[in-house]
């Protein structure tokens, strides 16, 4: 949890605690979702949604990409000039030391305070964790949906992945990935509650399948899963991921003020 959301947390809990309403939840964007965009266009859309905070997942920046370090560099400048922060870190999949060298190299160019990605095995996970800790950064494991079996599907497989890890590694939960994998996003939540770094927003057509909606008009139970993290009191970032390809500009200011309605 970040100072800024921290200190807001206070002040809407001392606000409303007689009344025992939940806070407001702090709803930012998955830069994926501009994929399509240069930055600098994405920076213009990000300032015209009043949003203030975001977790980079643009491809270019995942270390399948091999990015180079100016790009990083170039980003955190246009986001300081914008008074846009960097929360977390989209890293994808981590698969050895000099690959967590660069991850963590990375989220601190950005100015980010979380990595979020996933490591097949307990020894990597437990290097992630160690070398995370000494960084000073969390990490949030994230599910995800292929056709072919995933390790971390449903929350149970995000769970047993963090058995006798510190509280550096919690989740990143996905609920558009744990609904297309068929499992129920308001029940993934709720399971992972004590452990959740951040939250991808998003909504599928159909399970077995990625084809993203607009949130609220698919099957991830967006209203009750806002809801849920409003009765759980998540003070992290509830980033919305639209991955769609075209033009996207009109869809996620729809997507944003849905959001901003349940939080």
């Amino acid at each position: 949890m970040t100072r800024r959301t921290f200190a807001r947390l206070g002040a809407a809990s001392a606000a409303t605690g007689l009344l025992g309403a939940a806070p407001t939840l702090d709803v930012g964007i998955g830069t994926y979702s501009y994929h399509g965009l240069s930055l600098e266009a994405m920076v213009v859309q990000l300032r015209a949604l009043g949003i203030a905070e975001i977790e980079m997942s643009r491809g270019e920046f995942m270390l399948l990409s091999h990015p180079r370090e100016e790009l990083f560099g170039h980003a955190r400048r246009l986001f300081d000039t914008a008074g846009i922060r960097c929360v977390s870190y989209y890293a994808a999949t981590i698969h050895d030391e000099p690959e967590i060298d660069l991850a963590i190299r990375f989220a601190r160019l950005l100015g980010a305070g979380n990595i979020t990605g996933d490591a097949t095995g307990a020894p990597l996970l437990k290097r992630i964790d160690e070398r995370c800790t000494q960084a000073g950064l969390s990490f949030g494991i994230h599910n995800h949906f292929f056709k072919t079996k995933f390790a971390y599907e449903s929350p149970e497989d995000v769970l047993r992945a963090l058995a006798g890890l510190s509280k550096t590694v919690g989740a990143t939960a996905d609920v558009g990935h744990f609904a297309s994998c068929g499992y129920d996003t308001v029940d993934a939540v709720r399971k992972l509650a004590p452990c959740l770094t951040l939250v991808h927003l998003k909504d599928i057509a159909a399970a077995g399948g990625e084809n993203n909606v607009l949130l609220g008009q698919g099957i991830a139970k967006i209203p009750q899963v806002m809801e849920e993290l409003r009765k759980l009191r998540f003070g992290g970032l509830v980033a919305i991921e639209y991955e769609k390809e075209g033009p996207v500009e009109e869809d996620l200011r729809k997507e944003v003020a849905f959001a901003r309605k349940l939080a």
